[in-house]
């Protein structure tokens, strides 16, 4: 049985080389809806499946695959990967980011892969084509980027074995010692926001935003922003 996928994206070419790795990756994609916004893609999720419903006509069953672009003119795609969770759906992110913040963000509201747009058609519709096989669909610099992640974070595990304390996961409660613009700075950091983007939002200076990043670190014993993204998703911050 065949299935349906969603390709969001603002930019019309970007979304046709979605649909051109999606035909070459996944055999049994059949139909592929597209959408530039968030909107649009929100229209598309709830009216997928009604034969009834103008461009949607002859849909037949719900989207089960998502390629999402984060940056979208209307609002961030992060969202739409939240969504993906509710509604049991494939979400993998299509981007030109690989920053930690943006990586933890995407795996930390349950990403299936993350995908680079600088990778040629071909890498994408490899990458693709493993989520069948229960392969995550990433980019060969991000996977790199990720166990690079993981040996840095390995090293320090005879350390922490010695210290069982030091391994129990940071309660909710510890937010607690953040203050009110340092949860939205860290907000803000985990939907893969720049340090000046973060300043133009909250009308303070560059240096004062990276005043606040050191804090959030020391408070919540993190090293990274991709760390610090992946505690806000799981206290429920974003």
């Amino acid at each position: 049985m065949g299935m349906s996928a969603l390709v969001v994206d603002g930019d019309g070419m970007a979304r046709q080389t979605m649909r051109r790795a999606l035909e070459q990756g996944c055999a049994r994609v059949d139909r592929i809806v597209e959408a530039a916004t968030v909107e649009e893609a929100r229209r598309a999720l709830s009216t997928c499946g009604d034969p009834g419903n103008g461009a949607h006509a002859g849909a037949d069953r719900a989207i089960v695959l998502m390629l999402i672009d984060p940056d979208l003119p209307d609002g961030y795609g992060h969202g739409l990967l939240a969504d993906c969770g509710v509604k049991a759906l494939t979400g993998v992110v299509a981007s030109r980011r690989q920053d930690d913040a943006s990586l933890g963000a995407a795996l930390g509201l349950g990403a299936a892969g993350y995908l680079l747009k600088d990778d040629p058609t071909e890498v994408w519709a490899d990458a693709l084509g493993g989520l069948a096989h229960g392969r995550p669909a990433l980019s060969p610099a991000v996977a790199r980027r990720l166990m690079v992640t993981f040996a840095r974070r390995t090293r320090s595990l005879p350390a922490l074995q010695s210290d069982p304390v030091a391994i129990l996961p940071i309660a909710e409660g510890e937010v607690r010692r953040l203050s009110p613009r340092e949860s939205e700075v860290l907000t803000y950091l985990s939907k893969g926001l720049t340090i000046r983007e973060i300043s133009t939002l909250l009308g303070i200076r560059w240096f004062t935003v990276n005043d606040h990043i050191k804090s959030i670190y020391r408070k919540l014993d993190v090293s990274s922003r991709a760390e610090a993204a992946v505690l806000a998703t799981r206290l429920g911050l974003v």
